[in-house]
């Protein structure tokens, strides 16, 4: 943390001024966090992890992509995935082409994370709706591109919002700067939060807010596994929240998302839940892809 003298650690946060911590006390989410940890710990501990982690952390990153576009509106099948190289400027293969460059640029981006929230966010935005690889992302407009100012900053009053997914009212351009804000000083703050309980606000409020005029779902799935690698949680990335996501399905995504804006703790603790147990499906995935390769079937 910013600020602190060489040798010397910050004092953790009292429970009363930590709003994370406080809702780790919620009925049920001391379950689901110990159901996380006892699932990651065992996938961490399989022998493929030992040879081959980047394989695992590969095939992770890719279905996981496929999982957040899914539930974006762009369900394709794993192999088509895998196979396609063609990622159009629109419609459904600008969709899966965005999840694919997101999950690449996470990793990428922890340690400025942990100084600036919203820079990050700002950067997966860009990546996002770029419709560019990463690395070009940044990079000069070919002939044929258009400017677009909504890329990469929040929107402004009037600036609208293409989120089809998400139906619920949507915050005005003041109450999302200032919610904006709030999370990013709560995220430097630190926590005595579980990683999943921190995963679980960041992604709901993302989602709650939708801060840019589009991409707010993808950015969010891909915050939410920015937290989960650099909390030390998933270090190597191999528990894909998104797989879980898309297997719970739209329906069941949009109902815990409406607990976690209801603000109610029975709502902000199912929520919890849904993500948790997103993660431990993610486990599952990546456990099966562990087994495949020690069979030598993958």
């Amino acid at each position: 943390m910013a600020g602190n003298t060489r040798g010397t650690s910050p004092a953790p946060p009292k429970a009363s001024d930590d709003p994370l911590a406080t809702l780790a006390s919620l009925p049920g989410v001391d379950d689901s966090v110990a159901a996380v940890r006892k699932g990651v710990d065992r996938v961490y501990g399989h022998r493929v992890m030992r040879r081959r982690s980047n394989e695992v952390t590969s095939e992770a990153a890719l279905r996981g992509a496929r999982g957040s576009a899914a539930l974006s509106g762009a369900d394709w099948a794993l192999e088509e995935v895998r196979r396609r190289t063609d990622f159009g400027v629109e419609g459904e293969p600008r969709t899966v082409g965005a999840a694919l460059r997101l999950t690449a640029e996470a990793g990428q981006l922890l340690s400025v994370w942990r100084q600036s929230p919203l820079r990050v966010l700002a950067r997966l935005h860009l990546v996002a709706a770029s419709g560019r690889s990463p690395g070009e992302a940044e990079g000069r407009r070919g002939p044929d591109e258009t400017a677009d100012d909504t890329v990469g900053r929040p929107r402004l009053a009037a600036e609208p919002v293409d989120e089809p997914l998400i139906e619920l009212p949507l915050p005005d351009a003041d109450e999302v700067a200032g919610r904006l804000d709030g999370l990013s000083r709560l995220l430097l703050t630190g926590t005595e939060a579980p990683a999943l309980v921190t995963a679980a606000v960041v992604h709901g409020e993302l989602l709650a807010l939708r801060p840019f005029a589009t991409c707010n779902g993808l950015v969010a799935r891909a915050a939410e596994r920015i937290v989960l690698i650099g909390s030390g949680l998933d270090p190597k990335s191999i528990c894909p929240a998104e797989v879980g996501h898309a297997e719970l399905g739209r329906a069941a995504y949009v109902a815990a998302l409406e607990g976690y804006v209801s603000g109610t703790p029975e709502g902000v603790a199912a929520w919890i839940a849904h993500c948790g147990r997103a993660v431990e499906l993610g486990v599952r995935e990546s456990t099966a892809v562990c087994e495949a390769l020690q069979r030598g079937a993958a």
